[in-house]
């Protein structure tokens, strides 16, 4: 959002029409499919000294109660977490199992049994960060740099990960659990690195990135993929956060959902198995934290959570390629994810989930089974010398398989695994580097002309081995990979920067396409609208015709809205009453966006109901569109609604902060001024705003 809004009445009403166009971005930016039923909220979390222990305490049955009270007990919620203690007690082997795998090391207490990184009085330095490594007895300490500038030291009282990478927490006054600025890379040469540093270049307290800063705040950034039960709340007036989970690491509840009232009746009906689900759903089991997601409610809403048994489109929307009007640093040029966990991203436009029907568990298992690394099956029919990850791809491919060095070309036997050509290890984790779940044929013209690695380059780096070499090869011996290859050609140059003005014809003709993946064909509207405005119009509007999947549904709404397509109002009305959530708000933003009257009843709608009520931005579009009417303490009741429920939106905090202004309440602009600092301390006009304030 623009931060160019200045105090004044006047100087709000000519802003609004950006302010209108910028909240399909925010709205995007809190997004889900979700339509399920409002639960009551949780029991208030307890202090988050002792968060395993707090929520453990609130969902478990007390072991002593009299049997006459117990049967008397109504039953727990469908929502209420029992934790993996009292999972054990029926399913003991499951539970062990569990227990040696990493899945359960996600989140870790900060204990000499889980602590891998070297804390034995070691030193790093890097441009930016410069961190002292200290154990006294079993407890852990890294001394850095403070957000005053100082020097100070942190306990380390969390853990983070330690298979590959291990990143320490440490608890800050305001309940704030804040990943510490170096960690230690498990799987490189066994030391202290600054992935922070490398990826955002040199960090400054100001930084966003900072370690102390509020996006490297663990509750933002990893305990929801790294806790099982999470329930995060933030008390505005004292600036403190709390924070309880059922289970530290990805425990039983994570994949089979709240157990409390499946401990209670052990009826099969009160649990989830992921085998037993349709493909679909299962596969949004795994998809919950195995793929990046923006969430429409927000991150303090535990009510509306992701659950096991929901479609991954209920609660969430895939982040794919457009960031801020900008192809995303996490994709390929070509659509593909070239950042790790984003799995679900990379499966889900493969042809073997398109066509095949795979999902994760087609070749990965649980946790709590037997399986090789990284939970892949292991088929009892497997070949000799095959690799587990080749063995998968055996139970659809056998006849491809059975052609052996006839298909692949190859004597290697590194060669012979499906995974290097089709997989190949070119997606960046942290340091390392991960098998590519797109799953596709090599494509070396994309290497040449958009600097996409293939699959072929990765094992033949000689200078005579060149990408030009590699297509000569490649329509040698599979002369029917052209026609796979162009599909990826395609997708390139529509969403590469560096085609962006020749791109229309390549986008429109992603979007029509009803066989390419609904992720990219949204990808490609919002891509569309950006670059060519008003010209994208009739393609938006024919693929809306037709749009079959809820996701390309709210893209396209969203991208006609971007294109200022007020002809396509008559189109966009209808989907108020669409079956995805997701849908119905982006229609109702998009709508108001166009100035349309019928967006403000269905905003309200949106706002009042209590199913829809936790949604942020149709409170943030009420109060901007009263803002517009001069209507200035409706807005402000509506905007502080939406602050309620995601307090850190500094941009929000912003526009308030200038309403204030206007009233003649210095008093709260201030305020609300160093709130958007606290959680954004870049934001330049929260800084020149309280600036001029503090001068008068």
């Amino acid at each position: 959002m623009s931060p160019s809004l200045v105090p004044g009445l006047l100087m709000l009403q000519p802003r609004l029409a950006l302010c209108l166009t910028a909240l399909t971005a925010l709205a995007v930016a809190l997004s889900t499919g979700c339509s399920r039923q409002s639960e009551p909220p949780p029991a208030p979390p307890a202090s988050p000294s002792s968060p395993k222990k707090a929520t453990a305490s609130q969902n478990t049955s007390s072991a002593k109660a009299a049997p006459a009270a117990a049967a008397a007990k109504p039953l727990p919620s469908p929502n209420a977490f029992a934790g993996s203690e009292r999972c054990s007690e029926c399913h003991e082997d499951e539970h062990t199992a569990w227990r040696q795998d990493w899945h359960s090391r996600a989140l870790s207490e900060a204990t000499p049994k889980f602590v891998v990184g070297n804390f034995r009085d070691t030193h790093f330095k890097g441009e930016s960060s410069e961190a002292w490594m200290s154990q006294r007895e079993d407890h852990f300490f890294m001394r850095t740099q403070s957000p005053e500038g100082s020097l100070a030291e942190y306990p380390v009282q969390w853990v983070v990960g330690g298979k590959r990478m291990q990143d320490p927490l440490t608890l800050l006054p305001d309940g704030r659990w804040q990943v510490l600025p170096v960690y230690f890379h498990v799987t490189g040469k066994s030391e202290w690195v600054d992935y922070s540093e490398k990826r955002q270049g040199k960090l400054t307290p100001e930084h966003p990135f900072f370690w102390a800063n509020f996006a490297r705040s663990a509750q933002h950034a990893c305990l929801d993929c790294h806790t099982t039960g999470l329930d995060v709340r933030y008390d505005r007036s004292t600036h403190r956060w709390t924070t309880t989970f059922a289970d530290a690491g990805v425990a039983c509840e994570s994949c089979h959902g709240p157990g409390a009232r499946h401990a209670e009746t052990q009826e099969p009906k009160d649990i989830v198995h992921p085998r037993h689900l349709p493909p679909e759903l299962g596969l949004a089991v795994c998809g919950q934290c195995h793929g990046p997601r923006r969430t429409l409610f927000p991150m303090l809403d535990a009510t509306h959570h992701f659950r096991p048994g929901q479609r991954y489109e209920d609660a969430y929307q895939p982040m794919v390629l457009l960031v801020g009007g900008e192809l995303s640093g996490d994709y390929f040029a070509d659509g593909r994810p070239s950042t790790s966990s984003f799995e679900y991203q990379a499966l889900t436009q493969s042809l073997c989930y398109m066509k095949g029907g795979a999902t994760c568990l087609s070749c990965h298992t649980a946790p709590h089974e037997a399986h090789a690394a990284n939970e892949i099956q292991l088929p009892q029919d497997t070949p000799a010398k095959v690799s587990a990850g080749t063995a998968t791809c055996h139970g659809c491919h056998a006849d491809v398989f059975a052609e052996g060095k006839r298909h692949t070309h190859h004597t290697s036997p590194a060669a012979q695994d499906c995974l290097a050509c089709h997989m190949p290890p070119v997606v960046s984790g942290v340091l390392d580097k991960f098998p590519d779940h797109a799953i596709d044929v090599p494509v070396p013209q994309n290497t040449q002309k958009h600097g996409i690695p293939n699959a072929c380059n990765t094992c033949h780096t000689h200078a005579k081995q060149r990408p030009e070499v590699m297509v000569q090869a490649l329509e040698r011996w599979w002369p029917k990979a052209r026609q796979r290859q162009q599909r990826r050609l395609r997708l390139a140059d529509a969403f590469a920067d560096k085609t962006a003005a020749q791109s229309r014809s390549f986008l429109e003709a992603v979007l029509a396409d009803p066989a390419e993946a609904a992720e990219l064909r949204g990808a490609a509207a919002l891509f569309l609208a950006r670059r060519f405005h008003g010209e994208a119009t009739p393609a938006l509007r024919a693929a809306l015709g037709g749009a079959k999947d809820s996701l390309l549904r709210s893209q396209l709404v969203e991208a006609l809205g971007t294109a200022k397509a007020r002809v396509a109002a008559g189109e966009i009305a209808p989907l108020l009453n669409d079956p995805s959530l997701w849908v119905r708000q982006a229609a109702a933003l998009t709508l108001a966006q166009l100035g349309d009257a019928r967006a403000v009843p269905a905003l309200e709608a949106l706002a009042r109901k209590p199913e829809t009520s936790g949604l942020v931005a149709p409170h943030a579009m009420l109060g901007r569109l009263a803002m517009r009417r001069k209507d200035l303490p409706q807005a402000a009741r509506e905007l502080e609604r939406a602050l309620d429920l995601q307090p850190y939106n500094a941009d929000l905090l912003v526009m308030l902060a200038d309403l204030y202004v206007s009233q003649g309440n210095v008093a709260l602009a201030k305020d609300r001024l160093e709130d958007a600092l606290r959680f954004a301390p870049r934001n330049q006009g929260a800084r020149q705003r309280l600036g001029a304030l503090q001068a008068r």
